[in-house]
């Protein structure tokens, strides 16, 4: 697995070993990406989560594109490690917060992200759980994009939320939304 664009083009990252995490294939995260291009124009200065983080590729990817901050947070051991090994390998330590819990058990933030990434385990719902909580707590603002992978025949229900756009790509389903006015 390899950083796609920006300034860290094509530098490997380390995937957690197991079949506990699901890394978001190449494809994916490229279509992901020319998605939010599309919308977004740049990412330079954005705030960014990954949430069920896994080995932290989608939170990278957007730091390499210019983001400034990203908090990654994951439960599972081994993908924390991964996490904080790219972190160590790409030395961006000064723009990343990694949290290892549950991303239900986040408390308030200082201030609504720009971007969020959740990519939770396939049929479970989780997704959406996560989301509604978010938005209550203020993770997530007006601004505020939102990234949620499923499996390619999974539809999250976003209650609270305007679809924006949705692609299949593989085996997977990239749901992009915002808050609903």
């Amino acid at each position: 697995m390899r950083i796609v664009a920006g300034q860290w083009r094509g530098r490997k990252l380390i995937v957690p070993a197991g079949d506990t995490t699901r890394p978001t294939a190449d494809r994916t995260r490229e279509t992901l990406f020319s998605m939010l291009v599309s919308r977004l124009g740049d990412f330079e200065g954005l705030a960014v989560a990954d949430l069920f983080a896994g080995s932290g590729a989608l939170g990278l990817e957007a730091l390499s594109r210019g983001a400034a901050t990203c908090l990654f947070v994951e439960q599972d051991a081994a993908a924390i490690r991964a996490i904080r090994s790219n972190i160590a390998n790409l030395q961006a330590q000064s723009q990343c917060d990694v949290r290892a819990c549950s991303v239900l058990s986040l408390g308030k933030p200082t201030a609504a992200l720009d971007l969020v990434f959740l990519d939770p385990p396939y049929a479970t719902g989780a997704g959406d759980v996560a989301l509604d909580k978010l938005a209550r707590l203020g993770w997530i603002g007006p601004q505020t994009w939102i990234s949620l992978e499923t499996a390619m025949n999974e539809s999250p229900t976003l209650k609270g939320f305007t679809v924006e756009a949705e692609r299949k790509v593989g085996k997977a389903r990239i749901t992009l939304a915002k808050l609903s006015a």
